[in-house]
Formats: structure tokens, sequence, C-alpha cells
């Protein structure tokens, strides 16, 4: 961010954590190996104390806890995908943390977008970005993400599929989906960042 040769902006993307974890448990075997990965980087990373131990399991399924049991094949990829949240959700509150104490110079290079504002107000937030970047906005691309985000169709069968459809269906679609255990279980691991993003 530094470098004088770069004019490097970041723009960091966030999405409600119930709505993440909703769609990360639809393609939960996809996301098994990426999931382990993120479990793996909170051992290499973060310090193992008392405190990180009470918070460790928020999000497994019920009947996970018994006694250091490992889970169940059936509950594995479940497991996994909770586990990788929480840690998700640490890493954004350590993100936030920092952006709040950043010096001028950094805050001029950083913003932030909620995916829920985008899918709202699309061309707005596209402007906003585009200006932060230093950057012109084509009507195309106006357009484009326009159709992206307000499509005719809506299929959540298809995770990984990027077609145009009605994003703002996907916005709320955790609240059918997702348990009151599972929301709350999201709400506890992920309170302190939800908190910080209006959510």
């Amino acid at each position: 961010l530094r470098e004088p040769g770069l004019n490097l902006r970041v723009v960091q993307l966030f999405r409600d954590p119930r709505a993440v974890h909703n769609s990360r448990l639809k393609a939960r075997q996809a996301l098994l190996r990426e999931s382990v990965q993120v479990l793996r980087s909170r051992h290499r990373t973060e310090p193992r104390g008392p405190a990180r131990h009470q918070q460790q399991h928020l999000l497994l399924p019920p009947g996970l806890l018994g006694g250091g049991r490992p889970p169940q094949p059936q509950h594995r990829a479940e497991f996994f995908l909770g586990g990788a949240l929480e840690v998700i959700c640490q890493s954004w509150l350590r993100d936030l943390l920092l952006a709040r104490r950043a010096p001028d110079w950094l805050r001029r290079r950083y913003t932030q977008l909620r995916y829920e504002d985008l899918v709202r107000e699309p061309r707005a937030e596209l402007r906003r970005l585009l200006r932060f970047a230093g950057l012109t906005v084509p009507p195309a691309l106006e357009d484009f993400v326009l159709n992206m985000t307000r499509g005719a169709a809506y299929s959540s069968d298809r995770p990984f599929l990027i077609s145009a459809r009605d994003a703002r269906e996907a916005v709320h679609a955790w609240r059918e989906r997702l348990s009151r255990q599972q929301v709350r279980q999201v709400e506890a691991a992920c309170g302190e960042a939800m908190s910080i993003l209006a959510y």
C-alpha cells in the first residue's frame, strides 16, 4: 500500500454471515476442501488459549460436541463449514478494527462494500466504487451490473453458476432456510463483526 509506484486501492466485500452460512451449507461438498484449509490457517496464525477454546465450536451442528469425538461422516461437512465461517468472521473483525484505527493514508486507499448494498443499489454502489478507484463508469458496465443483480431468474441450486439472476432474493434466503438455532449460532460467532457492519 505504501509503494509509490503503485496506486493500489483495496475494496473489501462483506456479506451478512447468516447468508454466507446458508450459501456455504448449500455448497457444502464443493467447499469442504476450502473449509479445511481455512481451519488450518487459524491453527497456524492464532494463539490457542482458554478464550479461544470456548468459542471454537459455536457453529457446529447439534450433537457434535460430545467428549471431543470426531464428527460422524454425515456431519463432517457441516463441522468444517461451521468452523471455517467462525474463522472468517474473526478475520473480518480483525480487518474492521484495523480499518477503524488506520491512519488517513490507509483509509484513503481502503473501502468496504456490503453485498446487500450492491444488490439494493447496484448503479450507485458501482459509481461509488469506480469513483474510489479513480475510474470512469462506462454505461455498458452499469447495464451489466444491473442485469447481473436484477435478472429474471433466481437459482440457488447451482451456487457457483454465474448468471443474471435476481440477487435480491439471495439477500434474505437465509431467513427461510436456516433454523433458529443455526441463526443464533452464527450471530453468536460473528456478532461483533455483524454489529460493526450494521447487520
